[in-house]
């Protein structure tokens, strides 16, 4: 028997500038049967733009659990809907999870429609490693559990990407020089694609003291790029490692090695606990 299903084609849409949206996307907006998007008024007014009339039903954070039977029902029947959210490409820090997740586990086609996406537009341009990357999203909001957070990234070598929110923005980069030193290079890319872009490549304690005392620098939506750790800083003390791989060869656990080496060198035992992993790895 036929596969009479239909296809959940994910639809990246414009972060800003509506000139990004593809020929292909257009297309798809208009054939498909159903449109699934993270907020139907916002998104009206981009497919008024582009003479799309297709019908859409929501699909967000707070109803995803209720609809997604829903439409899944749709695809089944064999409708194609499309998914899209309010900007740029679903499920990267948006709704749509729970929709992909139950198309691919009954079997129905997930196609994607690649576009616009602020993650990649801020890589692409801030002059930073590319090979290596991740992708933190949103931070906890709270000051403590922020600051938590970003300790665990203190010895991470690869280029971190952020998004934040202008509410949140000061309190992050003061955690960030914190946490990271204010000497870090990082860059700051406001309102991507949109008329007021503003992409800043400076220090964390710069770029702190940038948007201070910048009231229209802390407006808008943010993505943060900070380089990462040197890996040669972290295993350069050769005295570090020594001690380390001691402890590590009479078996205490690797906390336990982070610790007793930041006790004898001095400073704080997560910037030694992922050395240690790296070495009980190799030893």
């Amino acid at each position: 028997m036929l596969n009479q299903s239909g296809t959940l084609y994910v639809v990246a849409t414009p972060i800003g500038n509506l000139e990004d949206l593809s020929s292909r996307a257009i297309r798809i907006l208009a054939e498909v049967d159903l449109i699934a998007a993270e907020d139907t008024r916002h998104s009206r007014k981009m497919l008024t733009h582009f003479g799309i009339k297709t019908r859409m039903k929501s699909c967000h954070d707070y109803n995803e659990q209720e609809a997604v039977p829903q439409l899944l029902r749709r695809l089944r029947q064999g409708d194609n809907l499309a998914l899209i959210s309010d900007a740029g490409t679903p499920l990267i820090c948006d709704p749509g999870y729970q929709l992909v997740q139950a198309a691919q586990e009954n079997g129905i086609r997930v196609v994607p429609v690649p576009g616009a996406n602020a993650l990649i537009s801020a890589l692409s341009v801030v002059g930073m490693p590319t090979d290596r990357f991740i992708f933190e999203g949103y931070v906890p909001e709270k000051p403590v559990a922020r600051k938590k957070h970003l300790q665990t990234l203190s010895t991470e070598t690869r280029t971190m990407v952020f998004y934040e929110a202008p509410h949140r923005i000061l309190g992050f980069l003061q955690d960030a020089v914190a946490i990271f030193g204010e000497a870090r290079l990082a860059a700051v890319a406001r309102e991507l694609t949109k008329r007021f872009e503003t992409i800043h490549r400076l220090t964390l304690g710069n770029l702190l003291a940038l948007l201070r005392d910048d009231e229209v620098q802390r407006k808008g939506e943010f993505v943060v790029v900070i380089h990462g750790v040197s890996a040669e800083s972290l295993i350069d003390d050769q005295e570090v490692v020594r001690i380390l791989k001691i402890l590590l060869c009479h078996s205490l656990a690797v906390k336990d090695a982070a610790a007793i080496t930041a006790e004898i060198v001095g400073g704080r035992k997560n910037d030694f606990y992922k050395l240690a992993v790296q070495l009980r790895d190799e030893i």
